[in-house]
């Protein structure tokens, strides 16, 4: 999963993600101003997603042991990654072009399923074959 999300950051820094994210940001936040959604710089943005990448290949290790604590973070982890790859393929459909990081997204959809559909086999004690 860190690889892929890896492949899809590095796709969105690519396509100026930024461009789009943080003017629908702004455009969200003049209509609902008690919402908390940040803005970035491209230099803030990359680093803050670089250190989420490292965090997570350093808990690789963790998660092939199947650690209890790693299996329960990887069920919203999954969850999240999932929306997001939707996210970037819906925005494609709803402005009738290909949104900043919508080459990567199917890799997320599938990465993200898999990680859930393990992470719940083995909460449940049965963990499908690899």
């Amino acid at each position: 999963m860190a690889v892929v999300i890896a492949l899809h950051v590095t796709d969105e820094a690519a396509t100026d993600f930024l461009s789009v994210y943080n003017p629908a940001v702004r455009a969200i936040r003049a209509r609902l101003p008690f919402l908390p959604l940040p803005t970035f710089t491209f230099g803030v943005w990359l680093t803050g997603l670089v250190l989420g990448i490292l965090l997570l290949l350093a808990l690789t290790p963790l998660a092939f042991r199947r650690a209890r604590w790693i299996v329960w973070a990887s069920l919203p982890l999954s969850v999240l990654m999932f929306s997001n790859g939707l996210g970037h393929i819906a925005g494609s459909f709803y402005l009738g072009r290909l949104m900043p990081g919508v080459y990567s997204a199917p890799l997320l959809l599938l990465a993200s399923a898999y990680l859930f559909r393990q992470a719940w086999a083995q909460l449940r004690g049965n963990t499908p074959g690899t």
